[in-house]
């Protein structure tokens, strides 16, 4: 499950990346219940227009985004966009602490923060690949998530407690400061262990990503799944937090339920660890199982019943989206594996701006509980193109030996052994990479 702990730069990377997260969840928790409760008088139509503006920029700007990501320094971008980032949270937090925040102004900001993070995240999760090799790939993606979900346990519940005692504008400012942990692992990660990055043979173009998207029907649908689930699954600030109001939560109600769903998430997480590689199969198992429980959650009459589904929600959503982003980053090729996760944290995060703004607007005319069931029935559409793909393909046939059992050929895409790209060699690729024999089949 930890494997990828053996190697001295990734594990200080997860350790500045844990605490960083950790800020990075009380940031989240405390924007949102500002712009609820603060700024608005309850108004979720305004909480969908805020995550709209943060996750516009990487749906707007990937082809450049995933350009840079693949073009430049990855270790010397991160340094730069985490600082801007700790300059970004600090002003917020000073303004709202001075008590001069205005919606229009957080609606400003909002955007500025979606504009750095496009930069930051796909270089962010292109950089896993130059700290491990390929064999540890899927193992290093899905430590990141537990990395990630851990800190959703511990930041929103503690940004729950430190609104109700001291105020928002405090929080922001503990984000801040702890930037200062990614920005120093980055600085103490020895630069000649880095795994040597591939270029791609003559020059680099934009297009080449999309190009190379078009051409794998299996990224297709892994992009459309992802997509709906973005756009119209993965709102909970939204559905936490009306869910809260509903029940008679405060700031620290609010900051709870995320944290219970973290539990769910970082289960996920820690089993996609263990996992030997990622495959679509459970990508779309996953998706099915997110939809159910979401659907769940809907219906459930009190706060802690709710927040007990929460959990089920986290497990599935987490291993829907680690597996997919395993998926990605392990099948795709290493010229383009920067531009390819530019489109994929795009459609992943650019999918809120057309959700985000509908499922506010469904839970302020309608109730959250409205909301939930509408982000359900997309999911369930997710889940249906996955499934309807998995069938049209022929990957899912009837068992040869069993009568009314069905199998499911893998899904993993063969990857090309590049020649200019010795180090991207590995058992597993000469193990089922099929040979031409002159005169008969693919052996």
């Amino acid at each position: 499950m930890f494997r990828s702990f053996s190697v001295f730069n990734y594990r200080v990377w997860f350790v500045g990346a844990l605490v960083s997260n950790v800020g990075a969840w009380m940031q989240a928790t405390a924007l949102s219940w500002v712009v609820l409760t603060e700024l608005t008088h309850g108004d979720a139509g305004a909480m969908g227009i805020t995550m709209a503006l943060q996750f516009a920029p990487p749906l707007l700007l990937v082809s450049v985004t995933g350009w840079v990501a693949d073009r430049f320094d990855r270790r010397r971008l991160l340094i730069l966009t985490q600082s801007l980032l700790m300059l970004l949270g600090a002003t917020v937090g000073l303004l709202i602490l001075a008590g001069v925040m205005t919606l229009p102004l957080m609606y400003v900001f909002a955007f500025v923060l979606g504009l750095v993070a496009a930069f930051d995240n796909p270089s962010r999760q292109a950089f896993v690949s130059d700290l491990v090799d390929r064999e540890h790939a899927a193992n290093a993606v899905a430590l990141n998530s537990a990395s990630f979900n851990a800190a959703r346990m511990f930041g929103p519940a503690v940004a729950g407690v430190v609104i109700v005692a001291v105020g928002t504008g405090w929080v922001f400012l503990v984000n801040a400061a702890t930037f200062l942990a990614m920005i120093v692992a980055l600085m103490v990660i020895r630069t000649d262990e880095l795994v040597p990055r591939v270029k791609a043979p003559g020059a680099s173009r934009l297009a080449d990503g999309f190009r190379y998207v078009g051409r794998r029907p299996d990224l297709l649908v892994t992009f459309v799944m992802v997509f709906l689930l973005g756009a119209f699954g993965m709102n909970f600030p939204i559905f936490a937090s009306t869910m809260a109001l509903e029940f008679g939560q405060t700031a620290d109600g609010y900051g709870l339920l995320s944290s219970i769903l973290a539990i769910g998430s970082l289960a996920g997480a820690l089993l996609a660890a263990r996992r030997d590689r990622a495959r679509m199969r459970l990508v779309i198992i996953g998706t099915g199982m997110f939809a159910v429980a979401s659907t769940v959650s809907a219906f459930m009459p009190t706060y802690w019943l709710y927040a007990i589904t929460l959990m089920f929600t986290g497990f599935a959503v987490v291993t829907t989206l680690t597996t997919a982003n395993g998926y990605v980053q392990t099948t795709t090729d290493p010229a383009l594996r920067g531009r390819v996760l530019a489109l994929y944290m795009a459609i992943l995060m650019g999918g809120t701006p057309v959700g985000a703004p509908i499922v506010g607007w469904m839970a302020a005319q309608f109730g959250p509980r409205a909301a939930i069931l509408l982000s359900s029935a997309m999911v369930f559409v997710a889940f249906a193109i996955g499934f309807g793909w998995l069938v049209w393909s022929g990957r899912l046939h009837r068992h040869a030996t069993r009568r009314f059992a069905l199998s499911i050929d893998e899904t993993r895409s063969i990857s090309v052994i590049d020649p200019i790209a010795p180090e991207e060699f590995s058992d597993e690729v000469a193990g089922t990479t099929p040979i031409r024999i002159p005169g008969g089949r693919d052996r």
